[in-house]
């Protein structure tokens, strides 16, 4: 049996693998990206770094990404959505019953590479006019669904009055902890403060 081709004579079997190498770039550009910004901020994070970084050439990655800022606000959602689908696997059967480990987790959102890679990208686009619209919608967007996974996790109502604030409390809390961590290892204060914090839960949503 013969090669199965499309109109124009390209021969699927040799397209498919094309379209699966053409992913596997985009993924190493996204993951490159996210580390150089965490590692080096925004003013040493050039399209040709990220694609060194990659092992592709610069005209591979202006493909994938016809600008810088194309390059890096895709990069840091890619991240976030995957860190959102490894929390929500953590606790596949929710963990309403252990609220000191959701904290836990969702504290942990905040103390890693994309946090400080996030970070550059927003003190970047404080003073980039191009830059700023694109990842104020990006933060809009990962903030509303990192709050919609704590929410689920910790079985919260928020038709009660003041749960939806205390839900969003801790959100911003956990973003404190990780600005701390960027200077100094606040690991020991961090634990008290996320015991504190779940026993504050357990009595507000209960």
């Amino acid at each position: 049996m013969g090669a199965v081709t499309t109109d124009n004579g390209v021969d699927r079997a040799d397209r498919v693998p094309k379209q699966d190498r053409s992913r596997a770039t985009r993924q190493r550009l996204l993951e490159a990206a996210v580390a150089c910004l965490a590692e080096h901020g925004w003013a040493g994070s050039t399209v040709s770094v990220v694609a060194e970084r990659a092992g592709v050439s610069r005209g591979a990655a202006q493909h994938h990404f016809p600008t810088r800022e194309d390059l890096f606000t895709a990069a840091v959602e890619y991240v976030a959505e995957e860190r959102s689908t490894a929390l929500r696997a953590l606790f596949p059967q929710g963990a309403a019953g252990d609220r000191r480990a959701v904290v836990s987790a969702l504290v942990d959102l905040y103390t890693g590479p994309l946090f400080r890679a996030a970070l550059h990208l927003w003190v970047a686009a404080s003073n980039e006019d191009q830059l700023r619209p694109r990842v104020t919608e990006l933060e809009a967007h990962v903030g509303r669904e990192t709050h919609r996974i704590a929410v689920d996790l910790l079985d919260a109502d928020e038709s009660r009055p003041g749960v939806r604030e205390t839900v969003q409390g801790l959100l911003d809390m956990a973003r404190g902890l990780g600005l701390a961590n960027l200077l100094t290892d606040d690991t020991g204060r961090r634990e008290r403060v996320v015991a504190q914090w779940a026993a504050l839960l357990d009595e507000a949503l209960d």
